[in-house]
């Protein structure tokens, strides 16, 4: 009994001692050099017109599939290469279509065969009939068997029409002129009816597609001129509206507004996410959504947060509830204001309490 009361004893100066040497590298943390730190207030604070975030979309653009079955056989281009409308980008194996083409082909030969031995038949009778050599029952069976044959003919060759029709679904053509983007399969994969196989665009022509909210939509029309910045690029870019959306059944309660962008020399590309400035004064009773970079952003577990500047010059860990995602910023929708300043990056490793310096 008393080795067991020695032994807890032991563990609880242990504890204890460990307890203390955590305390005192926090303690030692704080006396130590302040951490420079660079502080932002959340985006769209401080705006006074419309800004809505949406995603730039080449206008000619289109993902390639096929209604055929089969293994691919041959990809004949890579994400980047140019292409010309009519070019041949993928090929799938075909053999059960070729043998199918092969019977039809026989089909048509064989109907062929009959419908010219029909017609022979039927104008020697006709001729037959016209000198009354012939009844006009036997007239009738011959004119009956000509028009069957003459339709079993018809018949094969809507076939051959049908199976050469289904060639074009395992030989893939680019539909149009400009640039493949995406690769979804590789050879000897098999392609599956309405599979994306490619997806390719057509340069020059760009559009934006934005998110309104609901209180916003009704002020919005077609035709007007508005401002789109390109942050990735620190450009903007004059465009017009050209869509305006009715239903937000599909878009989350957001409603999407189309804008066509001028002719630039800007070096923008399809999926740059832009935003678009609309020149509608904000409501008054309007709350701009709180944007804050994904980077900023501190996880731990299933929580997240950001680090704020207490009063005493010290990081502050600040527990957030998150929204959507528009690029690389994410909607706060509650556990910061749209006045308030956050710890948006760092010259070392922060914790809460870590003494601090604010950059100006």
């Amino acid at each position: 009994m008393k080795k067991k009361i020695y032994t807890l004893a032991i563990l609880s100066l242990g504890l204890f001692a460990t307890s203390c040497g955590g305390d005192e590298k926090k303690q030692e943390a704080k006396k130590g050099p302040a951490v420079a730190v660079r502080v932002e207030t959340p985006s769209g604070a401080d705006e006074h017109f419309l800004t809505a975030s949406g995603k730039i979309e080449a206008v000619n653009s289109a993902n390639l599939s096929t209604r055929m079955m089969g293994y691919i056989q041959d990809i004949r281009v890579k994400v980047g290469d140019k292409v010309k409308k009519g070019e041949l980008l993928i090929s799938i194996n075909n053999s059960d279509l070729q043998a199918k083409r092969a019977q039809v082909n026989a089909g048509i030969t064989e109907a062929e065969a009959a419908f010219n031995n029909a017609q022979k038949d039927y104008e020697r009778f006709k001729a037959l009939y016209e000198e009354q050599s012939a009844s006009q029952k036997e007239m009738d069976d011959q004119t009956a068997r000509f028009e069957m044959a003459k339709a079993r003919l018809e018949a094969a060759k809507q076939m051959k029409n049908e199976v050469e029709s289904q060639f074009a679904y395992v030989n893939i053509r680019a539909p149009f002129s400009g640039n493949i983007t995406n690769k979804f399969v590789e050879e000897g994969t098999m392609a599956n009816p309405g599979q994306p196989l490619l997806a390719m665009e057509s340069p020059g022509t760009f559009e934006v597609m934005a998110r309104v909210p609901e209180s916003e939509i009704s002020r919005i029309e077609a035709g007007t001129e508005v401002d789109v910045i390109v942050k990735s690029i620190d450009q903007t870019i004059a465009g017009t509206v050209t869509e305006v959306s009715t239903s937000a059944r599909n878009t989350g309660g957001q409603y999407l507004v189309k804008v066509a962008l001028e002719d630039t020399d800007a070096k923008i590309l399809s999926g740059m996410y832009a935003s678009v400035r609309f020149p509608i004064e904000k409501k008054a009773e309007t709350t701009q959504a709180v944007m804050i970079p994904e980077v900023a952003v501190i996880t731990q577990g299933d929580l997240q947060g950001i680090y704020t500047v207490s009063s005493q010059n010290t990081a502050m860990l600040r527990w957030l509830r998150l929204g959507r995602t528009y690029g690389d910023k994410v909607e706060v929708l509650s556990g910061l204001n749209a006045d308030e300043s956050y710890i948006v990056s760092a010259d070392g490793k922060l914790f809460n309490g870590a003494k601090v310096k604010v950059n100006e």
